[in-house]
């Protein structure tokens, strides 16, 4: 007996729980729309997920570009995970992204639930049908708007919206990198690993099916405690610096355990790619272990990774492409809404079986772009949005936009817009009308977009007098209205101070005026990394703890006529965004007086608004 369909009606569904589909579907919510994030599997987070375990990389480049950290939801969800997770635990950093989706206010999530099908009438779509595996529940969601965030741009492909696949010639875009002629050439998918040292020697035996592989066969990859020689690659310093050798990479990896298929379709040849994954890394196990001195005689497994992560697959085709010539150019978009920083990193097109090749070639930067609002929404599927790898790009362009942490702040962009979409009642493509309002909106959530400054008319701190009880090397009072949120270009913008017995910063408003809400965004020093990772080596970058710059305790005065009329009292403050609400209360002025912080001696706040 078939079970009965249930129907569900949302303004806004999210297909995708990874890092995109997260910051897509709580941006929304946020913002008033009632959404549904619709996720296959039984955890969040995608590539980031315990499944997977890939860390977060961004346009940092690894911190080696600090001030482009990615802030907003992405950063918020990061530290709540430094607030009580500090021994790298994935079961934890699970109950992180579960808890922030699940305590979200309008947004409901479904796990386990499979999108097998996608209706529309016309050039929108109507509805999608899924399958909840746990509760056998077939379920059909309708709503106005839609987010492609499955990372193969599924819900696109079941829609009928247009894609694009392999890579573009270089008579395409311009990009100089691009071959001569398109071919079908991928980034493949890959399974990671984690070993540890049992102080003792640990046998192992290879399963039936292990390659077997020769130091030659892994002549250009990095797979052991014992530096390789360097001898027979054509560039020698880039092998060093792509392959980034450390005396722990026996313990952690290897991202170049990667196989891009043998069909034409890489999605179609998704199982076949995993068995063969398996193979090749306990294949490459087996060489460390067994096949000479790798300096792994001590080193146990304890994790395999069951599910590759994926890099490449469908790109679905919006009203722009990036390309390779915006990244290495900085174009700056009049409708970015996001922007990129990692270099533009190409994988060997046939990923481990190149034994002659770098895993990777990458083509490093200075400097960021951004990537315009064009580009998270459908050329022909009226009502639906994309965020993540499937966005629009070309190969080049997704060979930079792809990491984890430039999919974050595009799901967090797309959310925005859905919600402005909603609001407006109007389609995507119609929002184009109402650009500067959408990056305006973005800036307001801790969003970051190279160039652009807060120019919120509805920010009564804008035009407020601030005085401050002291401050550090021209970071004065009034740095924290120069409409920039962090460290970045020649300007100061923050207000900085030595933490004393009496440490405040004050407004004071030209005529009184209503308050109900607060914002502060604190240092929480971009210079040392956050994310989660398995790397002992990256680790060893953190420090215990959330950032100890950021401000713990902190009260704020409302004030009208020289008198408190209202005190809010924060404590326990571990966020770089503090959103203060409270009933709404006439005044001239506020003031905020900071009582500690989570260690730092210097307390530093780079924005305050006031709505």
């Amino acid at each position: 007996m078939r079970r009965k369909i249930e129907s569900k009606n949302y303004e806004f569904v999210v297909v995708g729980g990874g890092m995109s589909g997260i910051c897509a579907a709580i941006a929304a919510a946020r913002n008033g729309v009632h959404t549904a994030l619709i996720h296959n599997r039984s955890v969040l987070g995608g590539n980031a997920s315990s499944e997977i375990r890939i860390h977060i990389s961004g346009a940092s480049d690894s911190q080696k570009k600090p001030q482009l950290e990615e802030g907003g939801i992405l950063h918020e969800i990061m530290l709540d995970n430094k607030a009580h997770n500090d021994w790298f635990s994935y079961p934890l950093w699970d109950l992180t992204l579960f808890t922030k989706v699940k305590t979200q206010t309008g947004l409901d999530l479904y796990l386990n639930t499979v999108m097998y099908d996608a209706f529309c009438s016309g050039n929108k779509i109507t509805k999608i049908c899924c399958y909840q595996e746990t509760t056998e529940k077939h379920i059909e969601f309708t709503a106005n708007l839609f987010a492609d965030c499955t990372g193969n741009g599924s819900l696109g492909y079941f829609a009928g919206a247009e894609y694009m696949t392999g890579s573009e010639s270089k008579s395409k875009y311009g990009e100089k990198h691009a071959p001569d002629i398109e071919n079908n050439n991928r980034m493949g998918n890959s399974i990671l690993f984690r070993a540890v040292d049992r102080g003792e020697p640990v046998k192992f035996t290879p399963p039936p099916f292990a390659k077997k592989l020769s130091e030659t066969d892994l002549a250009f990859r990095v797979h052991s405690s014992v530096i390789p020689d360097y001898s027979q690659a054509e560039d020698p310093e880039e092998y060093r610096r792509v392959s980034s050798v450390s005396s722990a990479s026996t313990e952690y990896g290897y991202w170049w355990v990667e196989l891009c298929g043998d069909s034409v379709d890489i999605i179609d040849d998704y199982e076949n790619i995993r068995d063969e994954l398996y193979s090749y890394f306990y294949g490459v196990w087996d060489h460390i272990k067994n096949g000479g001195d790798h300096g792994a005689e001590n080193y146990d497994l304890v994790w395999v990774g069951a599910l590759p992560g994926m890099r490449e697959s469908r790109r679905l085709l919006g009203d722009y492409v990036l390309n390779e010539c915006d990244i290495l150019d900085n174009q700056q978009f009049d409708d970015g809404v996001a922007y990129g920083g990692w270099g533009v990193d190409l994988h060997a097109p046939n990923g481990v079986k190149d034994t002659h090749l770098l895993p990777s070639q990458v083509w490093t930067f200075d400097g960021a772009y951004t990537i315009p609002y064009r580009c998270y929404y459908s050329k022909n599927i009226d009502n639906m949005f994309m965020a993540g790898r499937n966005i629009s790009a070309s190969k080049l362009g997704l060979a930079s936009a792809r990491v984890i942490g430039t999919c974050a702040v595009g799901g967090q962009a797309v959310g925005i817009a859905a919600a402005m979409c909603a609001k407006k009642k109007i389609l995507p493509r119609m929002l184009n009308n109402h650009i500067d309002e959408l990056r305006q909106e973005i800036l307001k959530e801790d969003g970051f977009i190279p160039g652009a400054v807060n120019e919120d008319r509805a920010d009564k701190a804008r035009t407020a007098e601030f005085s401050a009880s002291d401050f550090q090397d021209g970071h004065t009072a009034d740095r924290v209205i120069s409409g920039v949120s962090r460290d970045y270009g020649e300007k100061i913008n923050s207000w900085k101070c030595d933490l004393k017995s009496d440490t405040w910063i004050q407004a004071h408003f030209k005529k009184p005026c209503s308050l109900s809400q607060i914002r502060i965004t604190f240092d929480s020093n971009f210079n040392y990394p956050i994310r989660i990772t398995m790397a002992p080596a990256r680790q060893h970058q953190q420090r215990r703890g959330v950032p100890e710059e950021l401000v713990k305790d902190f009260d704020i005065e409302l004030i009208k006529d020289e008198k408190t009329v209202k005190t809010v009292k924060i404590r326990n403050n571990h966020q770089r965004l503090c959103v203060c609400d409270f009933d709404s209360v006439l005044c001239d002025g506020f003031k905020i007086s900071i009582i500690s912080t989570n260690g730092s001696r210097t307390v530093t706040v780079f924005e305050i608004r006031s709505y």
